[in-house]
């Protein structure tokens, strides 16, 4: 594939930006500028993940553990417009519904989305495309909201493999029409799946990403017994080429440990970026905020682990 690399106006001009050749030349300038806000102008994302409420339904709103502000959806808004985050993710429901209070948040829209009540076990997972880009684009020209990207998740080895791949071509290729960004969530998943954690595995996926010419693939950590998780996934890194690849946050667990994992998917794999969902929402509002500029700190600014781990642990009320 040929690019065409433009480089990024003040304040980030130090951050070089490859605009891939199907995106048409009105819209790179616009292409452009959504992944400088994106990233920040370093070229690492800061996802904050707010679709669980389909993925998971009220599972990871209401439970041992969740505080009870994450039983009201208004709270990923609340979280996304007071932490410092590269973009915030959910449905266009739920940014139609709440969108108008909170119209500085940077949007990415997730085009598709099922709920986990059918395990893998009994059918393969396919989750098809609620809404097209036109109706997108539409949607972000009347609301004046920031959107800046769309989402899809595909799931490779379902025997709907072939229908979910098709549609995210088409999904890529019309977004990078109207300058927007794109990120796959690309999970190996389906009964032919031994696997869904394996190194190689997940580095297919992320090549498949690059084929299907996303800017961003979200995937899994990659688990292999006797190695290090940090060290194989170099190997999804350079089989996605140009397209960048972020890892999913996972269930929550205590936010040292969190952070340090966090530094190595990047300073170590390689990786551009951090999607981080339940290990931020599942807090109050405060600590959610304060995880929120943790792990952007480690993201988008290269901190260090103690560095994150003190911008957790100080009180933010000023901010909230």
């Amino acid at each position: 594939m040929q690019f065409e690399i433009i480089f990024g106006i003040m304040p980030y001009d130090a951050c070089e930006v490859i605009v891939p050749l199907d995106v048409p030349k009105k819209a790179r300038q616009t292409y452009k500028e959504n992944y400088l806000k994106i990233t920040h102008g370093c070229g690492r994302m800061m996802l904050f993940a707010g679709d669980q409420k389909v993925e998971h339904m009220n599972s990871d709103f209401c439970g041992p553990g969740i505080d009870p502000a994450d039983r009201c959806p208004e709270h990923l808004f609340e979280i996304a417009s007071k932490g410092r985050i590269g973009i915030f993710e959910t449905q266009l429901g739920l940014i139609a519904k709440y969108g108008q209070n909170y119209p500085n948040v940077p949007y990415m829209i997730k085009l598709n989305s099922k709920t986990d009540l059918i395990k893998t076990a009994r059918v393969d997972p396919i989750s098809s495309q609620w809404l097209d880009l036109e109706q997108v684009q539409e949607f972000k020209e009347e609301s004046g909201l920031n959107i800046l990207g769309v989402g899809y998740t595909v799931y490779l080895g379902s025997g709907h493999e072939a229908e979910m791949l098709s549609e995210a071509a088409r999904l890529v290729y019309s977004a990078h029409k109207h300058g927007l960004i794109t990120v796959l969530w690309m999970y190996p998943r389906g009964k032919a799946v031994k696997d869904e954690k394996d190194p190689h595995l997940i580095a297919g996926a992320t090549g498949v990403a690059a084929a299907l010419g996303s800017d961003f693939a979200k995937v899994n950590y990659p688990v292999k017994d006797g190695y290090k998780s940090s060290e194989v996934f170099q190997e999804a890194i350079l089989a996605a080429g140009r397209t960048k690849v972020v890892c999913a946050g996972g269930e929550s667990c205590d936010v040292k440990s969190f952070l340090q994992t966090l530094y190595d998917q990047i300073h170590v794999s390689g990786a551009s970026g951090s999607a981080t969902g339940r290990n931020i929402h599942q807090k109050a509002t405060e600590d959610a905020v304060r995880m929120c500029n943790a792990v952007y700190a480690i993201t988008v600014e290269g901190a260090s682990v103690e560095a994150a781990w003190k911008i957790y642990q100080a009180k933010c009320a000023a901010n909230l």
